[in-house]
């Protein structure tokens, strides 16, 4: 995990590099369990990462976690390494 907060700018460009070349992992099961309840798909994380707004990094249970958002959706994420990223939960606005 990155031990320190990127500004927004940065998340998105490691968001963007991890979609191509990384690793998405959701954590389980809550965020598996999030995505039925709110009728959200992995397809939609993606879309979600690849296109939303990145807000600035809260530190939350020992991790740094960013909310990435669109008009209609959310996910919140965190970086395990420079490869990878967790969803940790989404939701529909």
């Amino acid at each position: 995990m990155l031990s320190e907060p990127l500004r927004p700018n940065e998340a998105k460009k490691l968001i963007r590099s991890i979609l191509k070349d990384g690793f998405v992992s959701y954590s389980q099961p809550h965020a598996m369990e999030r995505l039925e309840k709110h009728g959200m798909s992995t397809t939609d994380c993606a879309n979600i990462l690849r296109g939303g707004t990145v807000e600035e990094a809260e530190h939350e249970y020992g991790d740094w976690r960013y909310r990435v958002h669109t008009g209609k959706m959310t996910v919140i994420v965190r970086f395990e390494d420079e490869t990878e990223l967790m969803i940790v939960t989404a939701w529909r606005k």
